[in-house]
């Protein structure tokens, strides 16, 4: 597995635990560490949508 797949995986689990949290108890864990809708939360919000794009050519790796 490459690098930037690692990365990727990590931002894509750390996507999934902060939608959990959001689920379960009303908590946004993005938000809370950097602030609400600032450059650095949107910064962190992005790379975890691209990731999430790049997770599914990670579903058709071998």
């Amino acid at each position: 597995m490459k690098i930037i797949d690692k990365i990727a995986l990590v931002l894509i689990i750390i996507g999934a635990i902060n939608w959990g949290l959001i689920g379960l108890f009303q908590f946004d864990l993005v938000a809370a560490i950097f602030g609400n809708m600032t450059l650095i939360s949107r910064i962190v919000y992005s790379l975890v949508g691209v990731s999430g794009l790049w997770g599914i050519k990670l579903l058709f790796d071998d």
